[in-house]
């Protein structure tokens, strides 16, 4: 590093170099050297700057429409899928109204059915009821029909003789069948 720095300051001793001399004085030739040197390169690289410049802003101009476009196919899905969000909550409303709709139908139906068997158990209930009793009624009858019977037998022997007491077996078996004629 000597050795360059001693050939500029033995340039500046040398007699002809007066005219073209050099300064070897390190503060003042920075400046100039600082300007020479950006002086060349906006000279030179202004171009090549302005190229990457326009590179640059045709990249962030194409990521801005890219984005853009993106932006837009974004906004035209959200729609779609708000639309489709839309018929389906319709669609979920009406399964719904058409559920409880249906569930009412099925309550109601099932209520009625249920009357209906009620009812027929009530009938039944009641048609036997009336059954048992005319039964009753009809067992009762015979017991009390029998009973007058044997006391009216035990009255007609001790009190007839055969020949009255046959005639009146006999009518009396007549009244007897006839009777069992209407009752049946």
């Amino acid at each position: 590093m000597k050795n360059v720095t001693d050939s500029f300051v033995s340039l500046g001793h040398w007699p002809s170099a007066g005219i073209l001399g050099f300064n070897t004085d390190i503060l003042a030739t920075n400046p100039i050297n600082l300007s020479v040197v950006l002086g060349v390169l906006i000279y030179f690289g202004k171009g090549v700057l302005n190229d990457l410049l326009d590179n640059r802003k045709q990249r962030i101009l194409s990521t801005i429409r890219n984005s853009e476009e993106l932006r837009i196919g974004a906004i035209e899905q959200l729609e779609r899928a708000r639309a489709r969000l839309r018929k389906v909550e319709i669609e979920a409303d009406e399964y719904r109204v058409n559920g409880y709709s249906e569930i009412e139908r099925e309550k109601v139906n099932l209520i009625n059915a249920t009357c209906e068997s009620l009812e027929r158990l009530e009938n039944y209930k009641n048609e036997t009821l009336q059954f048992e009793q005319q039964r009753a009624i009809n067992q009762a009858r015979q017991r009390v029909f029998q009973q007058a019977l044997q006391g009216a037998l035990g009255t007609l022997n001790s009190c007839l003789n055969n020949e009255l007491h046959f005639r009146t077996i006999s009518a009396n078996m007549g009244i007897l069948g006839a009777m069992e004629e209407t009752t049946d």
